[in-house]
């Protein structure tokens, strides 16, 4: 059976404990050459995705002598089709079927997804990702304090002048990463501390799943009893009429409590503007922290922790490659690098420059395409109102130079090119002058508000 070998490889290939918790309890079948894995919950979809569909679709291909050429991992509600970490593993969904109940039928809400019977037995504080800490969390400039006020709040928790915390930013940064931090740390230092994690869609899922079985105010109770609240993207909440009130009350409540409550979105509070304006109010009484993309010193550093953490030597050259290559976000990266030692492990070869250059072939096309010298200097002049010619061109004054500097810096960071490739992209400029460009953008993002801000408009302009 296909998916028992790739059971076995897999088990070989990951550590005991992710095997264990997030591998073995999947349930796979085939059809049409798509091998399709069940999963329990959003979440644990979204983990699998994240972290290891790669290997297995190698795995797959290779063990199915090409036969299945796609994976793919969704939701499967129905009673009893997951398997707990101590039962054996079925290769099929249909060898499980037989253990099934009658399945509950729920009534949607707008655009809910399908309920999750297990996710309502599992206990709230066992949703989060053990792997979330803070000792596996790599700071730098971007979410340093992010990460200092998230600490903080454990010191002062329910504290009005950080309840709620409110963490924004692009997907992908690691905002969820910090919320599982600090519920995972609270709850070592006070093991019975009542934690809850939960996305925007487990929260309308369970609030409807309580509707139809009569559990209203079970759900209300376990909701604002809590210690600790955790709710991942709450922007999608919007449309969800019925769920936003019952939320709207159950955040009063927990705050009257002094309660803390650490919410995330891709939006700063006051642009979330598809939701209830009181709820947003609220939003805004805590502390709001925002969460930029890194830079490319905390990407080496991500790569080299992640690296380490799963026993893989990666040299740091490599590193500095796949950094300079994956620029958008931490899932990204670590996308990234799991396709390297996924294809290295099956060359059986370390891992070298020529090897991440071909298990990233795909990414350098496309940001061939999306990213480079050219495409940068055309947005910081249309940015800045400067003709193309003044940017590139010998003029000194300053109106033209401090774009400049700062479009070298970003071609510097975003691209895979030289110094004294940029330099011959700036009218021929020597590569000295372009390290001292971008020494100068880096010292000018320190000590100066205004173009720190500029800069962090242009990545996300040039990253989007």
């Amino acid at each position: 059976m296909l998916w028992t070998d790739c059971l076995t490889r897999l088990r070989h290939e990951l550590s005991d404990n992710v095997y264990a918790m997030w591998i073995r309890p999947l349930v796979a079948e085939e059809v049409d050459g798509v091998m399709r894995l069940y999963a329990p919950n959003p979440y644990w979809t979204r983990y699998i995705q994240d972290n290891h569909l790669e290997l297995i679709s190698i795995l797959a291909e290779q063990l199915s002598e090409g036969r299945v050429r796609q994976v793919e991992i969704l939701v499967d509600s129905r009673p009893g089709t997951i398997l707990s970490s101590n039962e054996q593993p079925a290769t099929t969904t249909a060898a499980l079927n037989s253990q099934a109940a009658a399945p509950v039928k729920i009534k949607k809400e707008a655009d809910l997804v399908q309920a999750n019977q297990s996710l309502n037995k599992i206990p709230k504080k066992k949703q989060l990702n053990p792997q979330f800490s803070f000792s596996l969390f790599v700071e730098g400039r971007s979410n340093q304090m992010a990460a200092e006020t998230c600490r903080k709040v454990l010191t002062q928790l329910g504290a009005s002048q950080h309840n709620p915390l409110f963490l924004y930013g692009p997907t992908g940064l690691g905002k969820t990463h910090l919320m599982h931090a600090v519920g995972n740390a609270l709850l070592q230092a006070k093991p019975n501390a009542r934690v809850m994690y939960m996305t925007s869609e487990s929260f309308v899922q369970d609030f409807v799943s309580s509707l139809q079985k009569g559990k209203v105010e079970e759900f209300k109770k376990n909701c604002r009893s809590l210690d600790l609240l955790l709710v991942d993207d709450i922007h999608l909440l919007a449309g969800k009429e019925a769920s936003l009130v019952e939320f709207f009350y159950t955040f009063n409540a927990l705050l009257d409590e002094s309660k803390q409550i650490i919410l995330t979105s891709d939006r700063y509070p006051k642009e979330l503007t598809e939701l209830d304006p009181r709820l947003v109010s609220r939003f805004s009484w805590g502390l709001s922290v925002g969460v930029e993309p890194p830079d490319i010193e905390t990407r080496i550093e991500i790569l080299l922790k992640k690296a380490e953490n799963s026993g893989v030597d990666l040299p740091r050259n490599c590193a500095l490659f796949i950094a300079q290559q994956v620029v958008a976000n931490v899932r990204e990266l670590e996308g990234a690098l799991n396709k390297v030692v996924a294809i290295s492990r099956f060359k059986g070869t370390a891992i070298e420059l020529d090897v991440v250059r071909e298990s990233l072939k795909d990414v350098l096309a496309i940001r061939a395409r999306t990213i480079s010298v050219e495409n940068i200097q055309r947005v910081v002049s249309e940015y800045f109102r400067i003709a193309l010619k003044d940017l590139v061109g010998p003029k000194r004054t300053r109106i033209f130079a401090r774009p400049r500097q700062l479009a070298m810096g970003l071609a510097r960071e975003l691209t895979g090119d030289s110094f004294p490739e940029i330099g011959m992209a700036f009218g021929g400029r020597d590569h000295s002058t372009v390290m001292h460009a971008c020494e100068k953008v880096a010292s000018l993002r320190e000590e100066d508000p205004i173009f720190n801000e500029d800069y962090k408009n242009l990545l996300r302009l040039l990253q989007s």
